[in-house]
């Protein structure tokens, strides 16, 4: 069966909203790491999103797959630039990046059809 990667990440919104709201202090702090982090600098933020993927796709994590499947479709990555990062990813982590890896395509791939279907 596969994932939906929408529901996945509308499920957590949902969950960090109620983080959001007991635990302000630590989600603003994150939330201003997070700007930081993805801020344009010696790299784009579409690069910096297809850093992340790897590294969602070697922490295992769907949540992370899903967010950052979505941001790379917002910002134009073709589906080339996700697979070459995804080589990457399966290159430093081996099989169980590689199950991971085939869950992020498809998650690239329902954003994208979802993109193109509201456009």
């Amino acid at each position: 069966m596969d994932k939906d990667y929408a529901e996945i990440c509308k499920e957590i919104s949902g969950n960090l909203r109620k983080l959001r709201k007991d635990s302000p202090d630590t989600m603003q702090a994150f939330s201003a790491l997070a700007q930081a982090a993805t801020r344009d600098g010696a790299l784009d933020k579409k690069t910096k999103e297809l850093m992340a993927l790897a590294l969602g796709v070697a922490a295992h994590c769907d949540g992370c797959i899903g967010f950052h499947s979505e941001a790379l479709v917002r910002l134009g990555a073709t589906r080339e630039e996700v697979e070459e990062t995804l080589g990457m990813a399966i290159y430093m982590g081996g099989g169980p990046a590689l199950m991971y890896a085939a869950d992020a395509i498809a998650a690239f791939e329902q954003f994208r059809q979802k993109a193109s279907v509201a456009a």
